[in-house]
Formats: C-alpha cells, sequence, structure tokens
C-alpha cells in the first residue's frame, strides 16, 4: 500500500468506529481485524500503520466526528506530512477541499469535560487519559515468583506486588511465560484493586461482575487456591474465556456461575448471608481506561452513564445481600467520574446506614471521599475508584 493508501484505509476504519462508537457496536481493534480479514494483499506494515494513524486520529479528536474523513483531517491539521497525502491518488484519499468538515479537538465532548472537572479531573491530568498505555504484567504466584522469575526482556517493577513493566507491544502472549501461566498481562490499577482486596486462603470471595475473569485470577493467587471463589457475570461469551485461563494459572479453586440479568439473586441464592468479602468490579463508563480504548468517549452519553449509575447501585444492593455479618463490600470501577465512584459510595451508605467505608490505603493513588482514586497521570496506571464497605458483626 502507498502511503496515500494507507491513509484512505485509516478513513474507512475510523468511519467503522465510529459508527459502532454511536450504536454500541465493536471496539476499534476488533474492527481493525475485521477489515483486514478481507484485504489480504495488506502486509503486516500496512496493517500496523493504518492501525496507528487510525488510533492518532481518535486521540486528536474530541467529540464523536463527523465521518473518518473529518477525523483524518483533524490530524492532518496537526500534521502537515498527512495532509500532503490527500492528494487524489488512485487508492488516496481525495484532495482537501476548502471548508469542508474537519473534527473538533479536544479531551471529549463538552458535557464529558465538564463532568470529568466537577470530578476533579482537568488539565495536565484530563490530558493524560489520552496518552498510550505501557504494557503491564503480573506474576502468577501459584506458579512462580518476580523475584525469581525468567523473561525474555528487561521489565521495571511497579507499585503491585507482582507488577512488571515492558515497553508498549511487547508480545508477551508469545512467550513461553505466558503461555505455562507465569505470568498475566494486567494494569498495575488492576493488580493494587485486587490488593485492596485483601483475599486470604481459606475464605469465601465472590467476584459478582468476573467478565473475562483478571481480578478472579489474582484473586486465586493470593487465596493461595485454598477457600471458596466464586466469579459470576451475565455475559455467558465473556465468562467462559475464565475456565482456559484458570486452568493455564493453576487455579483449580474457581467456579463460575452465569447469572440472568436483573435476576442475579435468583442464582445465588445458596450464597447469601455467607460470603466474607464481595468484589463488584462494575460496568462503567471506562473513563480511566481511554489510554487503551480512546474511543470509548465517544460512546459514552448522559443517558448511557445514568444507566450505568443504576446498575452500578443495583449491584452494590446485591452484594449486601450476599455479604455475612463482619464481612466486606470491595467496590471497584474503572472510571474517574464521581458518578460512578463517590457518588454512588455516598448513595450505598445513605440507603444502608448501618453499613461502614473502611480507609483504602495503597502504594500508589489519593484519597476519594469515602474511596480511593488511581489515575493516569498521577500513578502511571489506568483510572481507577476503590471503596471498601463493612457490614457489621
Amino acid at each position: 500500500m502507498t502511503p496515500a493508501a494507507r491513509v484512505q484505509a485509516a478513513i474507512e476504519v475510523l468511519d467503522a468506529v465510529i459508527e459502532a462508537a454511536i450504536a454500541g457496536g465493536a471496539p476499534a481493534d476488533r474492527l481493525i481485524s475485521d477489515y483486514f480479514r478481507t484485504r489480504r494483499y495488506a502486509g503486516s506494515k500496512d496493517r500496523r500503520a493504518v492501525r496507528d494513524l487510525a488510533f492518532a486520529a481518535i486521540r486528536a479528536c474530541g467529540p464523536v466526528p463527523s465521518s473518518g474523513r473529518a477525523a483524518m483531517l483533524r490530524l492532518a491539521d496537526i500534521d502537515e506530512a498527512i495532509a500532503s497525502l490527500f492528494d487524489g491518488s488512485v487508492h488516496g484519499p481525495a484532495a482537501i477541499s476548502q471548508g469542508e468538515p474537519v473534527a473538533d479537538g479536544g479531551i471529549a465532548a463538552h458535557w464529558l469535560v465538564d463532568a470529568l472537572a466537577t470530578s476533579g479531573v482537568e488539565g495536565e491530568e484530563a490530558d493524560a487519559l489520552l496518552d498510550r498505555a505501557p504494557l503491564d504484567i503480573r506474576v502468577n504466584t501459584l506458579k512462580s515468583d518476580r523475584e525469581t522469575i525468567a523473561l525474555p526482556e528487561e521489565t521495571a517493577r511497579t507499585h503491585a506486588p507482582q507488577g512488571l513493566r515492558l515497553r508498549h507491544g511487547t508480545p508477551v502472549e508469545q512467550w513461553d511465560a505466558f503461555r505455562d501461566g507465569l505470568i498475566e498481562i494486567q494494569d498495575t490499577g488492576s493488580q493494587l484493586a485486587c490488593l485492596a482486596v485483601a483475599a486470604a486462603p481459606g475464605e469465601t470471595v465472590i467476584d459478582l461482575c468476573a467478565g473475562a475473569g483478571g481480578k478472579t485470577l489474582a484473586l486465586a493467587a493470593a487465596m493461595e487456591n485454598r477457600g471458596t471463589l466464586l466469579a459470576c457475570d451475565t455475559d455467558r461469551p465473556r465468562l467462559s474465556r475464565l475456565a482456559p485461563r484458570a486452568e493455564r494459572a493453576g487455579a483449580g479453586m474457581i467456579e463460575t456461575r452465569l447469572l440472568n440479568p436483573q435476576r442475579e439473586l435468583d442464582a445465588l441464592a445458596d450464597c447469601v448471608g455467607r460470603a466474607d468479602t464481595v468484589v463488584v468490579d462494575a460496568p462503567c463508563s471506562g473513563t480511566g481506561t481511554w489510554r487503551r480504548n480512546p474511543e470509548a468517549r465517544w460512546r459514552l452519553t448522559p443517558d448511557r452513564l445514568e444507566r450505568y449509575a443504576l446498575t452500578q447501585q443495583r449491584l452494590l444492593d446485591i452484594a449486601a445481600a450476599l455479604v455475612r455479618p463482619g464481612g466486606r463490600i470491595v467496590y471497584v470501577t474503572c472510571s474517574l467520574l464521581d458518578a460512578e465512584g463517590s457518588d454512588r459510595i455516598d448513595q450505598f451508605l445513605a440507603d444502608h446506614p448501618e453499613w461502614s467505608a473502611d480507609a483504602v490505603d495503597l502504594p500508589l493513588g489519593r484519597v476519594r471521599g469515602k474511596g480511593w482514586r488511581l489515575s493516569p497521570f498521577h500513578d502511571g496506571t489506568d483510572g481507577f475508584f476503590i471503596a471498601s464497605l463493612s457490614r457489621p458483626c
């Protein structure tokens, strides 16, 4: 592909990304893979170049662009070398016309920028949400240890007890250590959220929104494969990915349970009042993960944010029913919006006055409301809000 053809391909990818963001469709990475599945003529360098162009344009735009071309023209305003590739060549984009639409820059839509500012995220801290994220891994203590593990590339220790950091794009999934379950890809912020759970061997822990099980695997290691660890989710395809990951990690203690949306407690009736800890890693806007998924900010609307908040509150209520007297809820969202963090905890405590919020103290982060916040700017991690809640004995 010529450089101009790569720009045109990126425009076509961006059209698909914009459409999916508005409709709630597939993420950008998957759309890019789908695009090249039918274009076998594109080599690995072409695919990488198109992907880099598409993501650079996504990061350069604030609100949702009107089109892929408008998004790429925004990038062309920043980089003259790209502007010169709008040359009207056979497979390249048409020449730039005077006055044609160019996407706006910025962090996000104006309402979302205001919501972040109200939540204490503005200026350089807001800008950092669109930086590129590093690649973090967690050493699986069921099979190895950070002190002794040998890896093909140089690593730097993170503030997580078993965390290591590598350069972006390191092919970790091709390493024997990954295939053998000695390491897992997991952001340091996510590892610290698991540290806040303080799961101990022999306990009964319920991961209420386990997804594909990244945090569940970390909890199994913390529990030394002893006790009860129940991974739950309403998403069958995501939950089904946990079993092979657990087998690879040697985490034989994990049980999975598929829940029906809006009827979660029906499937958990045998667990009511029995859990030492319930982890609520709640569905959220993902504002803390924009470094990895920058198009996610185009998916968010005020109505969707409100629906997330309602879901989060309902999940906290479900968790409260599962916890034994003296037990805990650990609430986690990868969001920096107070509407999904400190506001939810305040509402929970108002609805459940017998419960109390415990202090969270991690190697990184700072207090936010009655919880704890990690952010890309201050901590070099994904953005997280973490709160610990105790039920009286």
